[in-house]
């Protein structure tokens, strides 16, 4: 159905809806005749028009050209890491392993300084689980050497420093779990899934591992090969599938948890085999205490336990028994827990989990401390203990990102992330929503993206891979479920930007239940350009009742607030158009909101899709006349052609005509259609047919509107969720080229295209390490007194080329965080003063300072005589006024104040004194240097008195003799 927009009112839909035949199997209207005409005339001119024009269906279903693989470059991982992060030694950085390769952050940055890749790495975009990384440790008898374990059974010894793998040792068994001591020089303990022999086809079991002794020494054969095998494999143990394994710090003892038991072992004697102690519920992981010999491990009904089975009595094996252990249990999460962790000194314990929490556990007291909101679930928890710097604790969240916790403030002091993604698919997990919003802002040139909650969005820039902002778009509980059953969250369904990017729509709703409502709510936002965030700006309740919202597009071209209209569909069957209103407000400005401009429908059916043309004076509705019409969008740069699709059929429209143009079959199901926004071509991607062993694929077709082939075939190696254009930033150079983002089906975002530009991260790639990670050597204040609360704002040492231009503003949120501090671990002012200062001014350039000083030397320039000698201040004289000068002092002032009175036609002076009357015991100089009195000599006057400013007088005297002692006073 095509809507002409009148720019004034939109007329009635009986008189302006004009609807457009899709397919010959369409129900005609009563007077068809006249239809058949039309249609024939339109074949006709479509055949004049040229060759291609009007080819018949099996023309259309003629194979297209072998499809070649389409570039394109993942923005991010497709799944949050399984392995715990690792530090090193001096705490200056951090592995995280996503797929079969190793990121090496910088503790200090948060930035990939490397990546560790081994050569046999996968090409495809998602995560390949044959050789992901599934393990690390730091090699214990050399502190630069990392050692992983993958899926595909092989041992990875690597020199981070240098990004080079040294070593690789194969298992021939999936590897779970990794453990190394120094105690054991040359050898590591693996969790490997054991595997069947002799029975069907080979295949491991779910749940049954077993554990082995491997020795790093290759056999002779294979110590020149690349991949090499190990010297000595012995076995330990056959445990269910592991969640844990560790050696205690003294390396006496060796522990798993599986299911529901802890398994330990002498490593005295590995050939003993583990004595079995069980739990009450299955055991999801486990830590070791560093400072005595017990463990603690998680379960999956949120309890912590803490065993004291570490000794000879307790684990002597009785055959047929299981046995139990002394415990202590801890209990405040409600849900499984994911992860736990020592401090250095053996007292706290810290635990995390589904709830977004991380539990601060003090053993001694049994007290505990929290720190909630961390921003999604914890899947691991790590302690970093760096050199030059106090205790963190080291978050790894499910939406890929990573959370600092100061240890002495228990506050968020800094959190890594790229992309976050959605906690319900992490670990592959199926998500429970279909709909991915997806949006490009073209005044910033970032992309509006899901995030780690359903509610929220985010924004990210991909010129620089930078996590700007997140958007609650609705403000919902993170409580993760209710009586073991998990809470339907609110989600943002979709997002839709204005051309000018000043407007963003977005559509979120909550599917209710027998204690709740559903809610959909269209709301509308607007940018603050001085901010730089969106302003939540209109917010309609239920704008199609309680049904769902299919379509939702703005009128493109509009450069005026008048002019610009938002058009909604919904399964209520209306179609409604909305527009801005504005209101002046009491402090004499205005106020624009959004209001309904009208509502129409289309009989009674349902519209699915709603588009405009590009000069916003039609928008097209796909309604459920035909229930294979899945879309209709306009194509072309003046908006003449109208594509239509439905399950396997694409049709071309000309709106000139009024008649179909071509048809084309398609021999998967169709996705979606996108128009190009500067030329006559667009693209559509179709699932091609495939066995259900085979990974997903994409066809994408890219037609013109001359011909029903398509003019160019190409293969993506993934399902698309959602498909926008790509940022100005990163358009292609050829205007001809397509040039996609988009979000797959393992919720990885992706740039795809005939020009996929990216800037490389630095860290993508091997690279070289420092060694100290540009850490700062602590001083003996710091060592008694811990890190001062003032060291991130120290003024830069002078050997610095950068040096800063202007003074930087002291911010609010610095100000609180100086604060944060405890008392004692604040310095006093005297010694923060000049640090807090410098912060306020600018350092003076040289120039600067030769030309002040330059100028300095010109007020110096002072009226002097030249033999006169320097100015020397001398001692102070000290005196006492006695009772004959302070009477001789009453009376000079009292003979003045009544000489004052006597002079009626003098002008007083403003600031009430009067002019002074003749004395005889002083004459009075106005610089009141010096007063003549009868107690005090010439010779008692100090030098720098007698000097003063130089004048023409160089003694001091009394008046002279024929001169009267008023005119003395000057």
């Amino acid at each position: 159905m095509l809507v002409p927009v009148d720019r004034a009112h939109l007329m009635a839909a009986s008189t302006t809806q004009t609807f457009v035949q899709p397919s010959q199997d369409a129900q005609l209207p009563p007077s068809s005749e006249p239809r058949k005409r039309k249609r024939r005339a339109g074949r006709e001119a479509g055949e004049k028009a040229g060759p291609k024009a009007g080819t018949s269906k099996a023309a259309a279903d003629a194979p297209p050209a072998p499809p070649a693989p389409w570039s394109w470059k993942s923005l991010t991982d497709s799944s949050t890491s399984r392995v715990a992060p690792v530090f090193t030694k001096d705490g200056s950085y951090f592995f995280s392993a996503v797929g079969s390769s190793v990121k090496i952050h910088s503790v200090a940055t948060g930035e990939i300084v490397s990546t560790l890749e081994p050569p046999s790495s996968s090409s495809e975009g998602r995560v390949s689980y044959s050789d992901a990384v599934t393990c690390a440790v730091l090699n214990p008898h050399n502190p630069y050497q990392l050692i992983t374990g993958s899926s595909d059974g092989k041992i990875r010894i690597w020199d981070f420093l240098d990004a080079v793998l040294l070593q690789t040792i194969n298992v021939s068994q999936s590897i779970y779990q990794l453990a190394a001591h120094e105690k054991f020089p040359g050898s590591v303990i693996v969790a490997a899934k054991k595997e069947r022999n002799g029975k069907g086809n080979g295949t491991a079991s779910e749940d049954s591992m077993v554990v082995l002794r491997v020795s790093l020494n290759p056999t002779s054969a294979t110590a020149r090969l690349p991949i090499q095998v190990s010297a000595e494999v012995s076995h330990v143990g056959r445990t269910r599938a592991t969640t844990g394994l560790a050696f205690s710090p003294s390396g006496a003892w060796l522990v798993a948890t599986a299911g529901h038991k802890a398994y330990v072992c002498s490593t005295a004697d590995f050939k003993a085999g583990f004595t079995k102690f069980v739990s009450p519920q299955s055991l999801t992981c486990l830590a070791f205490s560093p400072s005595e010999e017990y463990f603690a491990t998680g379960d999956s009904t949120g309890c912590i336990r803490l065993w004291y089975c570490l000794n000879e009595r307790a684990t002597v094996k009785t055959v047929g028994v299981e046995k139990t252990a002394q415990t202590t249990t801890l209990h405040w999460h409600a849900h499984a827990v994911s992860s736990l962790a020592f401090t250095a000194n053996g007292a706290y314990l810290l635990s995390g989990g589904e709830e977004s929490v991380l539990v601060i556990w003090q053993l001694h007291t049994g007290k505990k401390e929290f720190v909630p909101r961390v921003g999604a679930p914890v899947v691991h928890v790590a302690l970093s203990t760096p050199v030059n710097g106090e205790e963190e604790y080291l978050l790894s969240l499910a939406d890929a990102s990573f959370v600092f916790i100061n240890s002495g403030t228990l506050k968020i002091s800094r959190s890594m992330a790229r992309i976050k993604l959605d906690p319900a698919i992490s670990h592959s997990r199926p998500s429970a929503s279909t709909a991915v919003p997806l949006a490009v802002h073209p005044s910033t040139s970032t992309l509006i993206l899901p995030s780690s909650h359903p509610s929220s969005l985010q924004t990210f820039a991909p010129s620089t891979s930078k996590l700007l902002s997140e958007i609650e778009v609705s403000p919902s509980n993170r409580v993760s479920r209710r009586d073991e059953k998990p809470l339907e969250p609110s989600r943002v369904e979709c997002v839709v930007m204005s051309d000018s990017g000043e407007w963003m729509t977005t559509i979120d709703s909550r599917v209710g239940d027998e204690a709740f409502r559903g809610e959909v709510y269209l709301k509308i936002w607007w940018w603050d350009h001085k901010s730089e965030y969106w302003i939540l700006n209109t917010r309609i309740d239920r704008p199609h009742g309680l049904m769902k919202v299919t379509g939702v597009a703005f009128n493109p071209g509009m450069k005026t607030k008048e002019s610009l209209l938002l058009v909604t569909t919904g399964s209520d069957g209306n179609i409604k158009t909305w527009r801005i209103r504005s209101m002046k407000t009491k402090s004499g400005g205005s106020d624009a909101f959004w209001v309904a401009r009208s509502t129409f429908r289309f009989r009674s059916e349902i519209p699915t899709h709603v588009s405009w043309s590009p000069d916003g004076s039609l928008f097209a509705v796909s309604v459920g006349l035909i229930k294979a019409v899945s879309s209709a969008r306009f194509v072309g740069r003046n908006g003449r052609y109208l594509a239509v699709t439905g399950v396997r059929d694409l049709m071309l429209w000309d709106l000139v005509t009024q008649s179909m143009r071509w048809q084309h079959h398609s021999s998967g199901a169709i996705e979606r259609l996108v128009p190009h926004p500067r030329e006559d071509t667009f693209a559509l991607f179709v699932h091609p047919p495939r066995a259900n062993s085979d990974p997903p694929m994409t066809s994408v077709y890219v037609f013109r509107p001359s011909s029903p082939s398509p003019s160019s075939t190409w293969t993506l190696p993934f399902h698309l969720l959602n498909v926008s254009h790509v940022p100005r930033g990163l358009a292609p150079s050829k205007p001809a080229s397509f040039s996609l983002v988009g979000i797959t089906h393992a919720w990885s975002v992706v740039v795809f295209g005939d020009e996929v530009t990216l800037l490389e991260d630095e860290g993508a790639h091997a690279r070289r390490v420092d060694k100290d990670g540009g850490s700062r050597r602590r001083t003996l204040f710091q060592d008694i007194f811990g890190k001062s609360a003032f060291a991130d704002f120290a003024p830069e040492s002078s050997t610095s080329t950068a040096a800063p231009d202007r003074a930087q503003p002291w911010r609010g949120k610095e100000v609180a965080a100086i604060f944060d501090a405890p008392a004692y671990l604040m310095p006093p002012l005297e010694m923060v003063f000049d640090t807090v200062m410098d912060g306020f001014f600018t350092a003076r350039s040289a120039e600067d300072a030769a030309e002040n000083q330059d100028q300095e030397d010109e007020d110096a320039v002072m009226d002097v005589d030249e033999d006169d000698a320097p100015v020397v201040p001398a001692p102070r004289i000290e005196r006492v006024v006695d009772k004959t000068e302070m009477d001789a002092l009453v009376t000079s002032s009292s003979s003045m104040y009544s000489k004052h009175l006597h002079r009626p036609n003098q002008r007083p002076h403003t600031n009430a004194a009067a002019s002074p009357s003749p004395s005889p015991l002083a004459a009075t100089k106005l610089n009141g240097g010096v007063s003549k009195l009868q107690t005090l000599s010439s010779a008692e006057l100090s030098p720098l008195v007698k000097t003063g400013k130089k004048r023409k007088k160089s003694q001091l005297s009394g008046p002279s003799e024929g001169e009267s002692e008023e005119g003395s006073i000057l």
